[in-house]
Order: C-alpha cells, then sequence, then structure tokens
C-alpha cells in the first residue's frame, strides 16, 4: 500500500513518469529521460553544425538567393544592364554551390569561374558591386588596382588585396578564404605596349603576372597590416582557391581594337553586307578576349577570367530613370537632405529633362548626373539651412541659371 502512494520520479522536460520512459537520468534538481536526452542531443547538433569549429557560418543551398532573386535585388538600385546582372548573378550563386561542394561525395570538382566586367565610365560597375555587397552571405570587398605596383617599388603588393578581405572578415582567415573581391580599375594595369616589355613595367604587366597565383588559386602569405609600413609582423597565410574574384574597368578607347578586329572579318559582297547589322554606337557589346589582350592585358590573366560582360552606355531614358527611379537614387537623396533641415525640396519635370540633356552632353554617365545636380543645388544648400522656409522648388529657369552662372565662374577663374 505504501509504494502504491509512494511519489514517482517524473521527467522534467515532458513529464513522463520513470516507468513509462526506459530510462530516467537524475540530476541535481530534476530529472530527464532517454528520450528527451536523445531529442536535446540532436537539437544540439544541428545548432554546432550550423556554426563550425573555425568559426564560419555553414551555409545553406535553400537559403541562398537564387539568380533570380539577386538580379530583382540589383533591379533595385540599378537601372538596365540586364546582360551584366544575369553574369554577376550567376557567378555569385555558383561560387556558393562551390563552396558546398565539399559536402558531395563524387569526385565532380567544380572551377571557379571569375569575371571580368567592361564598360565606360559611369555605366555602373562598382555600383553593382558595392550593391550585391549588402546581399552577400560571405565577405566582400572592393580594392582599386591602380595603386598596386610590382614588388620591390613604390606603392602597395598584390597581397594587400588580400588584406583588405582579411580586414572585412575580422581577421578570420577561414571566413575570409571563402569570399568575394572586386578589383576596380583593372584596365589601369594594362601594359603599355601590344609587346612583352624588356624592361621593368612595375604597375602594369608586373602586376598582372603577380595576380596570376591569386586568381588560380593558391597560398599567399598575407601582411595582415599591410607590408610596407609593418615589416615585422607575423604573415598570415591564405588560400585563395575558394575566393572569387570579379573584376571591372572602362577600358578606355578598346571600341577601337573591337573595330579593328571587326573589319579584319569583311572580305567580299557578303561581308560588307553582314557588317551592315553591327551596331557602331555599342561595340562594347562585340567585346572578345582578344581585344583584351589587344588593350594591354596579358593571355594568362584573361584566361584565369572566363567570365567576359560588358555594360552598355547608358541612354537618355536610362539617365532619366537613373535620376528619379532607384531607391538611393540622386534626387531622393536631396530629397533627404533637405528633409533634415526641415525644407520639403520639389523639383520640376523639366528640370530632369534638363540635367539629362547636361549630362548626355557632357558625357560622363550616371556621375554626370551627381556633378549637374551638386552644381545646381549648392547655393540652396548654402542658404536655406539659415532660412525659415518649408518648401523649395527648384524650376527650370533657377537650374539654368545656376548652371550658367557656375561655367561663367569657372571660365573667369580660368
Amino acid at each position: 500500500m505504501a509504494d502504491s502512494k509512494r511519489t514517482k520520479n517524473r521527467c522534467s522536460f515532458c513529464g513522463r513518469t520513470e516507468d513509462e520512459v526506459g530510462l530516467l537520468i537524475t540530476g541535481m534538481n530534476g530529472f530527464i529521460c532517454d528520450s528527451c536526452a536523445m531529442q536535446a542531443y540532436e537539437i544540439t547538433q544541428e545548432a554546432m553544425e550550423s556554426k563550425r569549429k573555425d568559426g564560419t557560418k555553414k551555409l545553406n543551398l535553400k537559403e541562398l538567393p537564387k539568380p533570380v532573386e539577386i538580379k530583382a535585388f540589383l533591379d533595385q538600385y540599378v537601372i538596365g544592364q540586364d546582360d551584366a546582372k544575369r553574369f554577376l548573378s550567376v557567378s555569385v550563386y555558383n561560387h556558393y554551390k562551390r563552396l558546398l561542394q565539399k559536402d558531395s561525395g563524387d569526385d565532380v570538382e567544380i572551377e571557379k569561374s571569375n569575371i571580368i566586367m567592361v564598360g565606360s565610365t559611369g555605366t555602373g560597375k562598382t555600383l553593382l558591386a558595392r550593391t550585391i555587397a549588402k546581399l552577400l552571405h560571405v565577405p566582400f570587398t572592393i580594392v582599386d588596382a591602380t595603386v598596386l605596383t610590382e614588388a620591390g617599388y613604390v606603392g602597395e603588393d598584390i597581397e594587400s588585396i588580400l588584406t583588405r578581405l582579411l580586414q572585412v572578415a575580422d581577421y578570420n582567415v577561414a571566413e575570409a578564404e571563402r569570399g568575394i573581391v572586386f578589383i576596380d580599375e583593372i584596365d589601369k594595369i594594362a601594359r603599355k605596349g601590344d609587346n612583352p616589355s624588356i624592361t621593368r613595367d612595375v604597375s602594369g604587366e608586373g602586376v598582372q603576372q603577380g595576380l596570376l597565383k591569386l586568381l588560380e588559386g593558391s597560398v599567399v602569405n598575407v601582411p595582415p597590416q599591410g607590408g610596407r609600413k609593418h615589416p615585422e609582423q607575423k604573415m598570415i597565410p591564405v588560400n585563395t582557391k575558394n575566393i572569387l574574384f570579379i573584376c571591372g574597368g572602362a577600358f578606355d578607347g578598346i571600341e577601337k581594337k573591337i573595330a579593328q578586329r571587326l573589319n579584319t572579318h569583311v572580305v567580299g559582297y557578303s561581308a560588307v553586307r553582314n557588317t551592315a547589322t553591327i551596331d557602331k554606337n555599342n561595340l562594347m557589346q562585340y567585346i572578345a578576349p582578344q581585344d583584351l589582350k589587344s588593350f594591354g592585358l596579358i593571355p594568362e590573366i584573361i584566361g584565369r577570367l572566363p567570365v567576359l560582360t560588358y555594360l552598355n552606355p547608358l541612354d537618355r531614358a536610362a539617365l532619366r530613370s537613373i535620376l528619379t527611379e532607384p531607391k538611393n537614387s540622386i534626387i531622393k537623396q536631396y530629397v533627404k537632405l533637405f528633409e533634415m533641415d526641415g525644407v520639403k525640396l520639389e523639383f520640376e519635370d523639366a528640370v530632369f529633362e534638363y540635367i539629362v540633356d547636361k549630362a548626355v552632353e557632357y558625357k560622363l554617365g550616371a556621375r554626370g548626373l551627381r556633378s549637374i545636380v551638386e552644381t545646381i543645388m549648392m547655393d540652396a544648400m548654402f542658404e536655406i539651412p539659415s532660412e525659415r522656409k518649408e518648401t523649395f522648388t527648384v524650376t527650370l529657369d533657377y537650374a539654368k541659371h545656376q548652371l550658367e552662372k557656375a561655367n561663367i565662374a569657372r571660365l573667369q577663374n580660368a
């Protein structure tokens, strides 16, 4: 009778008694059954797998943005350039899949597809890179190729590219080794002549030779604080095998190389008839690897950048859209600036057309839009914060007056 009335021990998690479970483990102030212990173990394993021992967060293919989703995100900030967006979206998505490949058991090894984007100034190469960085699950950095020189000369070493990536990854080497690097102004390291130089080309061909090992994939000793200023520091070995490199450059004047190559195929009447379909206003769309070689990139580096895409020059419609439509458009930025002073900024539609006309005239692309709007708004940004105005409207006459006044002032100063 006493045994039946004895209080039975229960699992502190599921509440079942010791008679209802296979094993009840006793703790300091409670109990856990074998079933709950197994579930706790599985939950712990999942949590541990999501963050590996090397500190890198585990990627899940189901959670990764698909190429269509990546392009849709880019569309919110960058107008046009659908071809470049598609190439970039696929390249980044394949990079993710390549990082996940080691989990599979087959012998097929996916090689990385470094990408090179060619387009005239102001078409959106750097903007594409900065925008896609907001979406990524891996470290991303943008570096400038113009400061790089061959080892031993004034400037930055090639390894400084990976120093920036390490800094973004908080010096977590395993995380940095899965990152993406955007090398801007890649055209500025073109060699000075089409033939290999017998003398040193320290900021051209020499840099290209140094980049080969990074692009291909090798273990590079990286100075964590920059090599020239701290020569005594301990180097960090970084394997670039899984680092994706995206290069961008204006390649100013490459249209002449493209035109020369296209003309070499013109032989006979039928060839002349076929070339009539070539769009002479946008020769960049016909770019090929041999054009990059003619411009001054060495064949070895072209071979390590297998994905070649181009950016279209911006026409009036694209410039008009860039001015007002993107989430971070130029006009929205100025409206926000005035809003912080309690002033509602408005523009007449004719002002937008005037700004676009001037941008087309100056041939500076999207950057030209910014400089024109800045010139028009300079006096207003100087005076309005001190005045008690609730609204300010930019009219066409005001815009013309401001731009003409600035141009006259520059001529007088000259």
